[in-house]
């Protein structure tokens, strides 16, 4: 059985002691989950809301970071500042990411290579457009993104990967995919890894849907017998409704 994920993505929000304050609301709605909680604010968050949420059941995330180790990249995160501040998780080529700046496929692949390496589970994101999805291509460029992502890993680094699909037409529009949507699209997924990484890789690889899942429709989606979690965007800095979704 895979152990349910529920990560939080809270984006460009929160400042350090909003962030501490929202954690802090957050842990004794949360301290009996049965599933693993990440909760991944803005860098500058990452130091308050480490200490904060320290002792508890609740694990950091980071929302992004570089693939080199050090240098001249002025406003980026390497993996080993991340480490030193106790994050366990990073976010990798959100759709956010892929739309305002230019992430791809390949640097996305190198970012999952360089987290791995340094002990890090990288949250690693696919998803189409509204317009691929009309085009009846969803599989095929899912198939394709998720392929390219995990260029050069072996099957047992695979399995410590956590994947999100992510429509982007559901991101943030409140718009849904329906629950056999999203459970025949991971469930692409996962034959896509059967395919190139094998069937026990497949079964251990756990796949988030993170498409504006919600304290409504958590519970629907998490039925599905595909879906292993959620990456949630506006319910996540709800501290009730973040609860709900925990407890799906």
């Amino acid at each position: 059985m895979r152990k349910a994920i529920i990560a939080g993505n809270w984006k460009m929000n929160m400042t350090p002691s909003q962030g501490v304050d929202l954690a802090t609301a957050l842990m004794p709605l949360v301290a009996d989950a049965a599933c693993d909680v990440v909760i991944c604010p803005p860098f500058v968050d990452l130091v308050a809301v480490g200490e904060a949420i320290k002792g508890s059941n609740i694990h950091l995330g980071a929302q992004n970071m570089h693939f080199a180790e050090k240098g001249a990249y002025t406003g980026e995160i390497s993996a080993d500042m991340l480490k030193e501040l106790r994050v366990e998780y990073v976010i990798i080529g959100h759709s956010e990411r892929r739309q305002y700046f230019a992430e791809t496929d390949e640097t996305v692949n190198k970012k999952v290579t360089v987290a791995l390496d340094k002990g890090l589970i990288p949250i690693m994101c696919c998803g189409e457009t509204l317009e691929q999805r009309e085009a009846g291509i969803t599989n095929d460029f899912v198939s394709g993104q998720v392929e390219k992502g995990l260029s050069g890993l072996s099957a047992e680094q695979v399995e410590n990967v956590v994947i999100a699909y992510e429509p982007i037409w559901a991101i943030g529009t409140g718009k849904t995919a329906t629950k056999e949507e999203a459970n025949a699209t991971i469930g692409v997924i996962r034959k896509t890894i059967a395919k190139l990484f094998g069937e026990k890789a497949a079964a251990q690889v756990r796949i988030q849907y993170g498409g504006s899942m919600n304290a409504k429709n958590a519970t629907e989606l998490m039925s599905m017998e595909e879906i292993d979690g959620g990456l949630i965007g506006g319910a996540a800095l709800k501290p009730e409704d973040f609860a709900k979704v925990v407890k799906f």
